[in-house]
């Protein structure tokens, strides 16, 4: 399996789970970065890639 979890890096230092089993990063046009998963899960975040590590299965997002 290829999926990764998406979390949200928060001023606190925190990680946020933004969303779990995730197939598909899709950048909208408004700046938001559309997030869906292998069962059909979305979320859409207003934020920006801070790190990827797909062999950890691991993306971290910052909001801009």
């Amino acid at each position: 399996m290829c999926e990764a979890s998406a979390y949200l890096l928060m001023k606190s230092g925190d990680e946020e789970l933004l969303l779990a089993d995730v197939d598909l990063v899709e950048p909208q046009d408004d700046g938001q970065i559309r997030l869906v998963s292998i069962y059909g899960d979305q979320k859409v975040v207003k934020a920006e890639i801070k790190s990827m590590s797909l062999v950890n299965h691991r993306m971290v997002f910052v909001e801009p």
